[in-house]
């Protein structure tokens, strides 16, 4: 009887440090909130400059970012093929609709190879026939972004550099994202 009071003891002793021994076994206190995609943009310590390089607007006329300098970018790179960059869409539309033209701008960018003869028809197909795609087929924009993994959205400020960026899918309809964005334009 001893023998066996002293193997619970000592169960109880050592089981119960085993079972505490590495962290993250211990029931959480508290269950963990899911995170918000906004929080995985990550923003840059200090603003970066970028090099020029060119892409298209729907008309096939060079654009480069220094047009868009005294305004926020959000430069969104996306393809058909990618269904997260397609599920991005709605919600980026909505949001360049939403925020003030004059302060900011969206700019969806497709490396579809095609370019235009596969994008406003995909697009047309999604309801979306309005929605102002610009194109980078031969995907230049990869000598300052890189581009192997998409979605891809990059966002400059006022003066065009850098300032943060997301490799992922972000849900751009998440009130954190717009509220983000207005601390961008201050």
């Amino acid at each position: 009887m001893r023998v066996l009071i002293q193997a619970f003891i000592i169960t109880l002793c050592f089981g119960s440090v085993a079972a505490s021994a590495y962290p993250g076994m211990q029931p959480a206190a508290t269950p963990a909130k899911p995170q918000s995609s906004v929080d995985k943009i990550q923003q840059l310590p200090e603003p970066y400059a970028l090099d020029r390089v060119s892409f298209t607007d729907k008309e096939g006329h060079s654009v480069d970012f220094s047009q868009y300098q005294g305004k926020v970018v959000m430069v969104n790179m996306w393809a058909t093929w990618c269904p997260p960059c397609v599920r991005e869409l709605p919600a980026l539309d909505a949001l360049a609709k939403k925020l003030d033209k004059q302060d900011f701008v969206v700019l969806p960018i497709s490396i579809d190879a095609e370019g235009q003869s596969l994008v406003k028809p995909f697009l047309s197909q999604l309801g979306m026939a309005d929605f102002n795609s610009f194109y980078d087929q031969k995907q230049a924009l990869s000598e300052i972004f890189p581009l192997d993994y998409i979605p891809a959205t990059f966002i400059l400020n006022k003066q065009g550099q850098l300032i943060a960026f997301v490799r992922s899918y972000v849900d751009w309809s998440d009130p954190k994202a717009e509220k983000m964005i207005l601390e961008w334009l201050k």
